[in-house]
C-alpha cells in the first residue's frame, strides 16, 4: 500500500487503513501506539511505517461490523466462496464477509465501490483500476482505497 501511496502522491487518491482483530486475533493491540508497534515490528514488520492514515480498530464483519464495511460489502461481490470458521472471531459468518486482513476496496469520487481485491492481492496490481478511475474523475474528485 505504501508503494501505491507514493505512486499516486499529489493526485486525487487516498489510502485508508482500518485495523481489525477478527481474523485469527492478528491485531490484538490497543488503538494508537500498540497497533502501530504491531504494524512496524510484527505484521508486516521489518520497520514498516504506513504512508497512509490508520484509523481505530473496528469490526468489519459480524453483528458489530462498522457501517462503512456494511456498505462496501453490499456494493461489491465477495473475494472468497468459503471461510474457515476456526480462524474467525465474529458471528454470524456471511458469504459477503471480508475474507481476511488487507482485503481492499477501491471507491470512486462518488462513493461507488468499483473494485474489491482479495487479501493476498499485490497492491500494485490495483494500479490499472486506479488509473482508470483517476482518468474518469474530474476537478477535485478523490479516489480512495479502503483496506
Amino acid at each position: 500500500m505504501n508503494a501505491l501511496s507514493s505512486k499516486y502522491a499529489g493526485q486525487n487518491f487516498t489510502i485508508l487503513g482500518f485495523p481489525c482483530n477478527q481474523f485469527n486475533k492478528q491485531e490484538p493491540g490497543a488503538n494508537g501506539t500498540e497497533i502501530m508497534n504491531g504494524i512496524t515490528h510484527v505484521r508486516p514488520g521489518f520497520g514498516f511505517v504506513p504512508k497512509f492514515p490508520i484509523f481505530e480498530k473496528i469490526d468489519v464483519n459480524g453483528d458489530n461490523e462498522h457501517k462503512l464495511f456494511t456498505y462496501l460489502k453490499r456494493n461489491c461481490p465477495p473475494t472468497k466462496d468459503a471461510f474457515d470458521p476456526v480462524l474467525l472471531f465474529y458471528l454470524p459468518i456471511r458469504g459477503s464477509d471480508v475474507a481476511w486482513n488487507w482485503e481492499t476496496f477501491l471507491v470512486d469520487e462518488n462513493g461507488r465501490v468499483i473494485h474489491r481485491a482479495a487479501p493476498a492481492t499485490d497492491p500494485e496490481s490495483l494500479s490499472a483500476d486506479i488509473d482508470v478511475a483517476l482518468s474518469k474523475a474530474k476537478g477535485n474528485s478523490q479516489q480512495t482505497v479502503v483496506g
